[in-house]
């Protein structure tokens, strides 16, 4: 079984609260911790609440901007992402910096994702109907405006699309197969329900 924790993705980030003591950054990174606990529970609406009302996302890649801009296009890029399949995953945060503006993150995320998602995003992929485990890595800028709030991402990525790694079928995550049941990518089996780690 291929081994994924969701809930490293805050955990290294809880470490660093425990360190801090200004309020005003405790109170950002506790933000981040929360965005990131919905994000991998798919709770839309606990999401977009740790944003401000008009958020800006900018996904910088080869000097592009692709993120979207405004709180309709924000809601539409996590609802597409979720209905895609492309929402299960997990950041190691080995460093983080925090600042009166920002919170920044650097880390290498592993995402798992169908192979026709992947094929969507340009990956080269031998079968797409597979499932395939993409890793890249990431900085992310977290900016905070003066009243404290979230007002969007500014990520920074370094990833080679032909390197994606298929997982086989008895391999895949419980949690992984559970959420693609929920979202009707999958045939449900039985009647289990998807829970991330605690």
């Amino acid at each position: 079984m291929l081994e994924f924790d969701q809930s490293i993705t805050w955990r290294e980030l809880e470490a660093r609260l425990d360190k801090t003591t200004n309020p005003r950054h405790r109170k950002m990174i506790e933000t981040v911790i929360d965005h990131g606990r919905a994000e991998a529970s798919f709770d839309l609406e606990r999401l977009l609440a740790t944003l401000s009302p008009d958020p800006e996302y900018h996904f910088w890649s080869d000097g592009h901007d692709l993120g979207p801009k405004g709180y309709g296009a924000v809601r539409s890029y996590y609802e597409g992402l979720v209905a895609s399949g492309g929402a299960f995953l997990e950041a190691c945060n080995p460093r983080s910096v925090v600042d009166d503006d920002n919170v920044v993150t650097e880390y290498t995320m592993r995402q798992l994702i169908p192979g026709s998602l992947a094929a969507q995003r340009g990956h080269r992929v031998p079968n797409p109907d597979g499932h395939y485990l993409f890793v890249t890595r990431l900085v992310n800028f977290w900016p905070f405006n003066k009243a404290g709030e979230l007002t969007g991402e500014d990520v920074y990525s370094s990833a080679d699309t032909t390197t994606l790694e298929q997982v086989a079928e008895d391999e895949l995550p419980v949690a992984y197969v559970q959420m693609l049941e929920q979202i009707g990518l999958r045939k449900p089996v039985g009647t289990r329900t998807f829970a991330i780690s605690p």
